[in-house]
């Protein structure tokens, strides 16, 4: 009987990927949490408060409601290559304005995870190979309620490709597919017109199945929120500080059972772990209430021609922190974007560096 060894591999390879960012998840399908486009992740990857670029259909799709004209990201990144020069994650995103209905985004994000050997069950060696990856595309939409306040939506289609073949006498193989929507808003306050704040509840949806239905994983749901503050802007100088919050929607208990996304809200309270002296005089410990992230950053435009980034990101779940720095240059319709990730050596993304092209029409 044919064995699923690399299935195995291919799995774990796909959660190692994301244990950095999100280390309790017990969710499948986590590529849909890498944060496409260079310019925001040399902000720290916070961008759901600001979102004006055609990266919004993925950090808040609210954001397209302020945008006008048509806009194309491409981002190509090599992902993790220290596990193999094969393991890349490109994205692709438009925006479309449509005068008195909203503004239409798409995007596809594809992740490859590489070659990966066929083996049998009596024997190591391998019979084949196939190539693992995963893929999402996905329609938004923004409009605006009012002058100062835009909302989104966002269907998505998921594919995971993890290998062709089942595990022994077990149902279903490495192949799965989900759908998933994304709620979000974004408010610009009129008494201070250049705070932004913005609002993500993304990826919900039914659990995705590889086996069978008693052993469907959830989708990485996911609530950001956060701001944007223009401190400078004027005609030859513009300088914006960002920041986010990142909390999970998914619980998985010892039992096997996993929280809805609206369950998890109330399991992990938005609080950072504050000290609690058990008894006057003896050890304090700590009552651990945050779980989640925390990002931020800034971005310097001189004259619209010549940008610089940096960001800071804080993963309380997964205890890993890092510096991000980014830069960017435009010229007339096209931008191009370049960050890098300046973490620990032994870091997973440590020198980590996406570049993209922005062009505006």
């Amino acid at each position: 009987m044919k064995s699923f060894f690399k299935f195995a591999v291919a799995a774990i390879l796909v959660l190692a990927t994301f244990a950095p960012s999100f280390a309790v998840s017990e969710s499948a399908v986590l590529f849909l949490l890498i944060s496409p486009g260079a310019r925001p992740a040399g902000m720290g990857e916070a961008f759901v408060g600001l979102a004006d670029d055609a990266t919004a259909v993925y950090y808040n799709p609210a954001g397209l409601a302020f945008q006008r004209g048509h806009e194309v990201t491409l981002m190509h990144s090599n992902w993790l290559p220290q596990f193999g020069n094969d393991l890349f994650i490109d994205f692709l995103a438009y925006r479309h304005h449509l005068e008195g209905i909203g503004t239409l985004g798409f995007n596809v994000t594809y992740l490859n995870l590489g070659e990966q050997f066929h083996t049998l069950e009596d024997s190591p060696e391998p019979v084949g190979t196939f190539i693992s990856y995963e893929f999402a595309v996905a329609a938004t939409y923004g409009m605006q309620l009012s002058e100062n306040w835009g909302v989104g939506i966002g269907l998505r289609y998921i594919y995971s490709n993890l290998a062709p073949y089942g595990a022994g006498s077990e149902q279903g193989d490495g192949r799965a597919s989900a759908f998933a929507f994304d709620l979000a808003t974004l408010y610009k306050f009129p008494f201070a017109p250049r705070l932004s704040v913005g609002l993500n509840l993304s990826n919900m949806g039914p659990k995705i199945t590889y086996i069978d239905a008693a052993q469907a994983d959830p989708l990485p749901t996911n609530l950001k929120v956060g701001f944007a503050y223009k401190l400078i802007n004027d005609k030859y100088n513009k300088l914006t500080f960002v920041g986010d919050m990142n909390k999970m929607m998914v619980n998985r208990h010892k039992d096997g059972t996993s929280d809805a996304f609206y369950e998890a809200i109330f399991s992990s309270p938005w609080v950072i772990e504050m000290p609690k002296t058990v008894r006057a005089g003896q050890d304090t410990t700590y009552e651990k209430l945050f779980n989640g992230i925390l990002s931020g950053g800034a971005e310097y435009w001189y004259s619209d021609m010549f940008a610089l980034r940096a960001g800071y990101y804080w993963d309380e779940p997964g205890k890993v922190t890092f510096i991000s720095l980014g830069a960017g240059i435009q010229y007339h319709l096209y931008r191009f974007d370049f960050s890098y990730v300046s973490a620990d050596e032994g870091h997973p993304l440590a020198n980590t560096m996406r570049f993209s092209l922005t062009i505006g029409f």
